[in-house]
Order: C-alpha cells, then sequence, then structure tokens
C-alpha cells in the first residue's frame, strides 16, 4: 500500500513538473520555445516520417490477426463474465468517443483543403483531386486511429479486466518488467502517457476554440484577436472544471448524449437540404477508393513528389491519434469489460469508423458539391483559414445562422465534456489508475490542458498545435510499439 501510494505521487509530481516548466517557458520565453519545438518537430519528420507509416499500419495487421485468431475468443474478464453493457448501448458509448471537436473542425474543412491544395502530381481544383480529397479524408479518419486506440484499449483491458492488475499503461508491462513496473521503469511509461494525453488534448481544444472564435466572429463581428480564443479558453475551463471537481456526472453524461443526437441531427438537415443523392454517390465512390487504395495509402509517403504534403497530414494525424490514444484507449477498455477480443476489435474498428466515413461524406461531399456545381467558393476560405470553413459552408444552406449557432453549441459542448473526461483521466492515470481522483489532481490536470492549449496558440497558433502533437506523440509511439510485443505474451501464457 505504501509503496503504490508513493508510486502514485512519483507519476503525478513527475508529470505535472515536466507539465508545468513547458508552460512557464511558453510564458517566459515563447520564441525559444516555439524554436526548440520545431527543431525536435523537424528532426522528427525528416528522419522518422516513415516509422509513423510503417507503425500505424502494424498496429492495424496486429489488432486484426489477433481478432481472428484462436485469441479472438478470450474475454477481457474473467470467462463467465457478462458483458457491462449491453450491446445496443455499449456501440453508442464507442460512436461518442468517435465523435467530437475533430470531425466539426474537419468535416468541412479537409476535403476542401486537399482539393484545393493536393500534392504536385495531382491538378488542383479539379476533379482528380476532389476524389484524392475524399478519399485521404477516409484514410486519415478511418480504421488506421481506431486500431492505434484499439492497441491502447485492449491491452489495458486485457491486463486489468483479465489479469486484475491496475487500469495503467505501466500494467500492460508486467510480462517484460515484472514488479519493476512499480518502480522508474513502470513511473516513465505512465509519465510518457500523460505526456501525451496532455498534448494531444490540449492540441484538440486548441482546434475548438479557433473554430468558437471563428464562428463567434463571422456571425457576430467578434473581434478576431487572440485574446478573445484566450477567453473562450478560459470559459470552457470554469465550466469543465466546475463539472470534474462537482461530480456531476449525470449532468455530463445527458448533455454528451443530447449533443450526439444534435449532431446527427445536423448531418441529416445538411443530407437532406442538400442533393442526397451525390453525397451517397460521393460516399461509395469514396469508400471504394479508400478500400482499392488502402494499403498503398499506408505505407505512401511520396518521396519523389509531395513528401511536405504527406508529412503535414498523414503523419500529423497519426501522430495526433497517437497522442489520444491513453485518454480514448482508457475510455474504451472501461466499458468494454466482457467482450471477447474478436468482437471488441471488429466492433470497435468498423462502428466509429462506418460513422466518419458518413459524416465525412455529408460535410465535405456537400461542400465539394457546392464547390464544383453550384459554383461557391468555399475552398478559398478553407485554404485561408481552416477554421472558418464549416461557416462559410453553412451560409449556403436556409436557416444558416441557426445552423452556425447549432455548431457553435456543439463545438462548447465537445469542448467541455472532452476537457472534462481527460481531466479525470489525467487523474487516474497519475493515481495509480484508481477511478476515485483527488479534487486537487482534477484541479492541476483541468488548469493544464488549458494552459499548455492557451501557451501554444500564443507561440505559433495552428501550426505550433500541430508541432506539439507530433513531438509529444514520438515517444509513446515507440511505447505502444512494445504494447504490441507485451500483449502478445500476455495472451501466449493463456
Amino acid at each position: 500500500m505504501i509503496r503504490e501510494h508513493i508510486r502514485r505521487d512519483a507519476v503525478f509530481f513527475l508529470s505535472s513538473g515536466v507539465i508545468l516548466f513547458f508552460i512557464l517557458a511558453g510564458i517566459a520565453r515563447p520564441d525559444l520555445l516555439d524554436a526548440a519545438s520545431s527543431a525536435v518537430h523537424t528532426a522528427i519528420l525528416d528522419n522518422f516520417s516513415w516509422l509513423y507509416l510503417i507503425s500505424v499500419f502494424f498496429f492495424l495487421i496486429f489488432v486484426l490477426a489477433l481478432a481472428l485468431s484462436r485469441y479472438g475468443t478470450i474475454k477481457l474478464g474473467y470467462d463467465a463474465e457478462r458483458p457491462q453493457y449491453g450491446f445496443f448501448g455499449w456501440v453508442a458509448m464507442l460512436f461518442a468517443a468517435g465523435m467530437g471537436i475533430g470531425l466539426l473542425f474537419w468535416g468541412v474543412s479537409e476535403p476542401l483543403v486537399h482539393y484545393l491544395q493536393p500534392p504536385p502530381f495531382i491538378t488542383a481544383a479539379s476533379p482528380d483531386a476532389a476524389a484524392f480529397a475524399m478519399r485521404y479524408a477516409f484514410f486519415h479518419w478511418g480504421v488506421h486511429p481506431w486500431a492505434i486506440y484499439t492497441v491502447v484499449s485492449l491491452s489495458i483491458a486485457y491486463f486489468s479486466f483479465r489479469r486484475g492488475m491496475p487500469a495503467l499503461i505501466s500494467s500492460c508491462f508486467y510480462p517484460i518488467l515484472g514488479d519493476r513496473i512499480y518502480g522508474l521503469a513502470g513511473n516513465l511509461v505512465d509519465v510518457l502517457a500523460v505526456f501525451a494525453t496532455v498534448f494531444g488534448t490540449a492540441t484538440s481544444l486548441g482546434f475548438g476554440a479557433l473554430q468558437i472564435h471563428s464562428g463567434l466572429s463571422h456571425l457576430y463581428g467578434v473581434s478576431s484577436a487572440i485574446s478573445v480564443t484566450i477567453g473562450i479558453i478560459v470559459i470552457a475551463t470554469a465550466l469543465f472544471m466546475a463539472s470534474a471537481i462537482l461530480g456531476v456526472e449525470k449532468g455530463v453524461q445527458v448533455l454528451s448524449k443530447f449533443n450526439i443526437v444534435l449532431a446527427v441531427a445536423l448531418l441529416l438537415l445538411i443530407l437532406f437540404l442538400g442533393s442526397a443523392p451525390y453525397v451517397l454517390n460521393v460516399f461509395t465512390s469514396a469508400l471504394g477508393g479508400y478500400a482499392n487504395n488502402i494499403i498503398d495509402m499506408s505505407l505512401q509517403s511520396y518521396p519523389f513528389a509531395g513528401f511536405e504534403w504527406s508529412r503535414d497530414w498523414t503523419v500529423f494525424y497519426w501522430a495526433w491519434w497517437i497522442s489520444w490514444s491513453p485518454f480514448v484507449g482508457l475510455f474504451i477498455a472501461r466499458i468494454s469489460r466482457g467482450r471477447t477480443i474478436r468482437e471488441f476489435v471488429l466492433t470497435v474498428l468498423a462502428v466509429p469508423s462506418l460513422f466518419t466515413f458518413v459524416w465525412f461524406s455529408v460535410f465535405g461531399g456537400s461542400a465539394l458539391y457546392l464547390e464544383l456545381d453550384r459554383g461557391a467558393d468555399i475552398a478559398t476560405v478553407a485554404g485561408e483559414d481552416i477554421s472558418l470553413a464549416l461557416f462559410a459552408f453553412l451560409e449556403h444552406y436556409p436557416f444558416a445562422g441557426i445552423l452556425s449557432l447549432v455548431a457553435i453549441f456543439l463545438l462548447i459542448v465537445f469542448f467541455v465534456t472532452s476537457a472534462d473526461s481527460a481531466t479525470v483521466v489525467l487523474g487516474s492515470l497519475t493515481s495509480g489508475g484508481g477511478l476515485v481522483v483527488p479534487n486537487y489532481k482534477k484541479v492541476v490536470w483541468g488548469l493544464s490542458l488549458s494552459a499548455v492549449s492557451i501557451v501554444l496558440l500564443i507561440t505559433g497558433g495552428l501550426e505550433s498545435l500541430q508541432v506539439m502533437a507530433i513531438t509529444a506523440a514520438f515517444p509513446f509511439m515507440l511505447v505502444m510499439l512494445v504494447l504490441c510485443y507485451t500483449l502478445a505474451i500476455g495472451l501466449s501464457q493463456e
């Protein structure tokens, strides 16, 4: 007990100390922080872009191989244990995990930016560029991100529910570290998980704040000063901190479910107010292109033409998903007790991916329809300001003002619920995997998430968010590769 208490404090103080140093450095010398992070980021991209591509493709093959192997029948829990949640309730929560700020931020803007600024071997603003744009939107948001989450969540669920160990990343290293997971080695693994989670979540919160600010500026002429974005983060911080400290889980759950219903309603409105047949054709064509080219896209860095494009998009996305994986992985693990590995893997890969395909087809496909067939100039807006693309797109629909307000409301609630959940998860990761997190840790991590978001926005805006996501994810990617090995050892002992 004493050893576990010391271990919890060690992980908390070490990780919070590193984050505090980063925040103070950003406040005192933002120019030096930006230069240092950019140098590390450039070194990683120049030397290890290929490793991101190979690793994520390996994660996908690895989890599929487990699901289809004899290990697929192993339960994430005891043999006689039944699933903790019914199938439809479980799928609904997976659906919720797949939703968030990212889909709202990138649903319109990513296909349009790819259409306007594809790799140099594709003619910009052409039908080929449009097909390429939708295919890569599916690729960046499809089964690969969920394979990343599955590696982490499956490992945590197996060692926690099957082996009775704490719900921590370090517990998954028991097959090779043994009791040393309770010492320095285990602490360092958990610190890396915390580090990745803080910067991955801060990146998403930064995206959300930028888009909320853009929406308010677009609708009401609010000043575009960075101080307004910071003010949005401060207000949202007060909301999610109150939720995390007061423990209003039921209220957050109700709000989250309402938010998902509202998001689906917005999606259906866009589908039926626009050209539904066109969107459905986009869906089937993009899905076919994605399926036919998935191996090539998985390993293609375009070294002869388009290497910069690959680094700016695919490598960034893979790093972003990796940095989110401790947070999302722990959430998925906790709701999946009692499932078999086969059911777990196949459902987690398929259900959220299918929804994101529909989302990008409706929003991205409709945006391309307006651009190509109706002469709208939304792509230029997206190219100049990604965060404004969604609102420029909604202008072409009836009740544009109401739809934009709905989008802003969705962004705010996703911001609050994501930050609230991340605060609790970070508290759990620094409390020995326990479900009961002291309030002072919630306060520390809630303030840390917001402070990191603000520092990144001040030092370089959107580009700084992307740089830090890639930099913070690199060490945890190496952790995940070892995690696959330890999970294979654990399963072989069954």
